[in-house]
């Protein structure tokens, strides 16, 4: 399995990122192809190797024909679904875009289809997050880690007026993610940055256990006095050899007695646009003999109290339990496979001596049998069958 480790010692920026999978192999021309491949005026990514206090890195700016700004959220989804582009590539773009909306939202105080600011409505936005989630996906990326994050002090200078470090977009984006505090001249931490790392990164912490094979420097556009600013990032392979994993989770739980059953949809809209893993609910009796539901959500570790403050949020509950666990995974991907009716999106599981798992997208699969009239099991046999002679399969004895 393929791990990217994020180290953000001098914080992170969307340019530094990419700059720094550019460092690590990603091919820039693929990167630009596919961005370009968007209804966007038309972009080229120059790149240049620099020294940074003694350091090779790469640094990447963005040319574009300027006066065209999206600043309109829908606008930006419609922009992203319609381009030539990998499934898992728009699916974490268009997460990466709703985190950026929220913080701003919440931190203005108005509607999400209000938001109207730089930051999202950037080109260089829209480079930045698509162009890292394409060069993750261009270099084979299963799991990318980080770093915990500097909280620096200082000022910086907005649309809006004066504000302190990290900027309050960048803070409400960083809320559940571990950070320690450091002293350094400007902003370290930009809001792209942060909503890249909230939407790729499954755990924040000291580098997982795995060989290192490749080391990325993305250098910034501005210099410390103390250290290189640059974001490091070290890409290998997990040492498992037959596919299992062990990764760490946090397993959130409290029952509810008391609540308006709708509600509930309503709490599953919000958990499944948050960092939860997983989320189930089960009835369960209180005390009294009482009927009540048992809410159990499985989140990333490292943001458990993320998803906790929502749940206190949500639902009528005036406590949560939070532990972490251990659980064992398979090496699994998402490829896209192309069907009569058109692309559906397959996960792939893999143990070491046996056929892979191959299990379709369950959206993807109805939207095609809606809209074809087809019966849900014929789309989903016909994307497992594209799926396994994609994989060279076909010849298994062994079915999927």
């Amino acid at each position: 399995m393929r791990i990217a480790y994020i180290d953000c010692f001098s914080g992170v920026s969307g340019d530094m990122l990419l700059a720094a999978l550019v460092d690590s192999g990603a091919d820039v021309s693929e990167v630009e192809a596919g961005i370009n491949s968007l209804a966007i005026p038309p972009v080229s990514i120059a790149t240049s190797k620099v020294r940074v206090k003694g350091v090779s890195a790469t640094r990447v700016w963005i040319g574009s024909e300027r006066g065209a700004e999206f600043r309109n959220l829908a606008k930006i989804e419609r922009i992203l679904n319609g381009g030539n582009l990998p499934g898992p590539v728009i699916a974490q773009s268009l997460k990466t875009f709703r985190r950026l909306a929220l913080a701003e939202a919440k931190v203005h105080g108005i509607p999400v289809d209000e938001v109207h600011f730089h930051e999202i409505g950037a080109l260089d936005t829209i480079v930045d997050v698509v162009g890292c989630f394409l060069a993750l996906y261009l270099l084979r990326i299963d799991r990318v880690f980080a770093s915990h994050i500097p909280w620096n002090r200082g000022f910086v200078t907005l649309e809006h007026g004066t504000y302190p470090v990290p900027a309050p977009a960048t803070a409400e984006l960083l809320q559940g993610v571990p950070c320690y505090g450091c002293e350094a001249p400007f902003e370290l931490v930009t809001p792209t940055g942060a909503a890249l790392l909230r939407s790729m990164v499954e755990e924040f912490g000291p580098l997982p256990p795995m060989s290192p094979q490749r080391f990325g420097y993305g250098a910034g556009h501005r210099e410390r006095p103390d250290v290189p600013n640059v974001v490091r990032v070290v890409i290998g392979d997990s040492p498992s050899e037959d596919g299992i994993f062990t990764e760490l989770v946090d397993i959130l739980e409290t029952q509810v007695d008391d609540m308006v059953p709708e509600f509930y949809s309503f709490l599953s809209e919000r958990l499944a646009d948050s960092a939860a893993l997983d989320y189930f609910y089960t009835p369960v009796y209180m005390k009294k003999g009482r009927p009540g539901c048992l809410v159990t959500v499985i989140a990333p570790a490292g943001l458990g109290q993320e998803v906790a403050a929502l749940l206190l949020e949500h639902t009528s509950t005036l406590g949560v339990r939070c532990q972490t666990v251990s659980r064992v995974v398979l090496k699994r991907e998402i490829i896209t496979v192309s069907t009569r009716w058109g692309e559906v999106r397959v996960k792939v599981a893999y143990l070491s001596g046996r056929a892979p798992k191959i299990s379709p997208e369950f959206e993807d699969c109805r939207s095609i049998a809606l809209a074809r009239d087809l019966s849900l099991d014929v789309v989903y046999r016909e994307a497992v069958s594209a799926a396994v002679i994609s994989l060279g399969l076909a010849d298994s004895s062994e079915g999927a």
